[in-house]
This record gives structure tokens, C-alpha cells and sequence, in this order.
């Protein structure tokens, strides 16, 4: 296989529900901000206050010399009252306080290992922007019954991707094709800030193709291609109903000063007590 493939982009009819039917009829579904219900310009001093809290993200401790930053905090929502409340963590020595991530057998990177990291800020958990992007998030999954009548998990994940020197690569996890975790799953990934970096494209594939490289899949295997660019652009996914990826991004020609990629990672499903 020469390793090419078409320029797909996922086309959204013009109405407000585009992106609601898109999901549950395709599996996945993508577009600008307001196509979400959301917007950096009715919070402007809620987006500034969101970027800027991408400045001191932690380094992954997991992953050391993937120029990978982050945090992550987990909440549950309840539907019949709209109640959202942030999880408390645990006690850590070094973060203050930190939330337990596990995927199971969904990365091949960190397979059944309970990955720690250090929580949100508290001055990020009454921000209205976020607030609101959570919001919408979870009423864009509520299409399923199941997320109608449960509690409700949320994991959100900040993570930046940043570069200083040319040569230098940061990568995602799992840097494939993947999953993240079973057919109630959903998982949206929201641009924060985007800047001197190329690469950073997504693709979204079929189920089968997860443990793959994009470019040894077959052109029909391959759903839409797509690069992030604006403040809040979105995808979100139905997770075992397709797989997603994301490239590395390395140094862009801007100068001076490093290049980024933030981004909000939201998984939405089911609460389901670990018994």
C-alpha cells in the first residue's frame, strides 16, 4: 500500500441539530464551537482564564520525553436535577491532589495500569465557560436512553502537546488508532489553543482499524480526516463505533518562542460503581 488517502472532511447540514443526528447516525461528529452550543466569545474572561491554565500543566510523569502535559479531575452529573459535581481526589505529596485514570485493556501503552494525575485547578471548577462546555457535552450524548435515567461519569483530561527545538515530536496516547472504552462511551476532544506547531491531524476510522497507523489503513477504512484550528473547534466520538487518532505535531516555522497544542479531552458515560 502507497500509504495515500482521500481529503475527507465531514460536511454538517445547515441545522441546529446537525451535529446530534451526525453522532448518533455516523458515530461521530465534528464542528465549530457555536455548532456545540458554546462559544469563546459570550466568556471571553472564561476562555482567557481556561488558556491560561494550560501554562503550568504538570508534565506526564507516565510518559517522559513525549512533550506531554496534563491534568485530570473526574465529576458526575445527574440528570433529573442537572446537578454536576466534581469527584474529590486524593491526597498526593507532590500535586496537592490527584485523580485516578483507568482505561482497562483500551491502551495498549498503559494496559490495566491505574494511572494518577494532578487534578484541576479549583479556579477552573467554577469557570463558565468549562461549566458550560459540560453541560453540552452531556446533552449531546443524551439521544442514548441509558444516559437519560443514570448518573452520569465525566473525566476530564487537560492536555497540551508543546515542542521548543526543531526535531523535537510530541505525541498523543496511544500514538495508533484506539478506543477509549466500550459502547456507552463518548469521548469529545475541544481546541483550546493551537499555535507554531504542524501536524496535529485527526482521523476518525473504522472500529477494526484501532492498534493501526492512518497511513496502513485502506482509503475506504477511513471515515473523515480533519486538523483542529479554531478556539473550541469539536469532535466527539461514540467510541466503539469507530476509532480515532491523533498525529504528533512538531516545531512550526513561527518565530520566535515554542509551538503548542491544548486541548480539553471530556469522556462521557455511564456511572458505573466498581464493584
Amino acid at each position: 500500500m502507497d500509504g495515500s488517502r482521500p481529503e475527507t472532511t465531514l460536511v454538517l447540514p445547515d441545522r441546529p441539530d446537525a451535529n446530534a443526528d451526525s453522532l448518533a447516525e455516523r458515530g461521530f461528529a465534528r464542528g465549530r464551537a457555536a455548532d456545540f452550543g458554546f462559544s469563546a466569545d459570550e466568556h471571553p474572561e472564561g476562555f482567557r482564564q481556561l488558556a491560561a491554565a494550560f501554562a503550568d500543566l504538570p508534565p506526564d510523569s507516565y510518559a517522559p520525553g513525549s512533550n506531554r502535559f496534563r491534568r485530570y479531575s473526574q465529576l458526575v452529573y445527574l440528570p433529573w436535577n442537572d446537578g454536576l459535581f466534581w469527584i474529590p481526589g486524593v491526597s498526593d505529596d507532590v500535586y496537592g491532589s490527584v485523580a485516578e485514570y483507568y482505561q482497562g485493556r483500551y491502551n495498549p501503552d498503559f494496559t490495566k495500569l491505574r494511572r494518577r494525575f494532578p487534578e484541576v485547578p479549583d479556579e477552573l471548577r467554577v469557570n463558565p465557560l468549562l461549566l458550560q462546555i459540560l453541560r453540552s457535552d452531556v446533552a449531546r450524548v443524551q439521544w442514548l436512553e441509558e444516559l437519560t435515567r443514570t448518573p452520569i461519569y465525566i473525566g476530564l483530561h487537560m492536555v497540551k502537546l508543546a515542542v521548543h527545538n526543531p526535531g523535537e515530536a510530541a505525541v498523543s496516547s496511544p500514538n495508533c488508532l484506539h478506543q477509549d472504552g466500550g459502547a456507552t462511551m463518548f469521548t469529545f476532544a475541544h481546541l483550546v489553543d493551537c499555535h507554531n506547531v504542524v501536524g496535529g491531524e485527526n482521523v476518525i476510522a473504522t472500529p477494526e482499524s484501532a492498534g493501526r497507523q492512518p497511513e496502513e489503513l485502506a482509503p475506504e477504512a477511513i471515515h473523515a480526516q480533519f486538523t483542529l484550528t479554531q478556539p473550541l473547534d469539536t469532535y466527539v466520538v461514540h467510541d466503539h463505533r469507530v476509532s480515532h487518532h491523533v498525529s504528533a505535531v512538531r516545531l512550526g516555522d513561527e518565530s520566535p518562542g515554542p509551538g503548542q497544542r491544548s486541548i480539553l479531552i471530556i469522556g462521557v458515560a455511564p456511572f458505573v460503581p466498581d464493584f
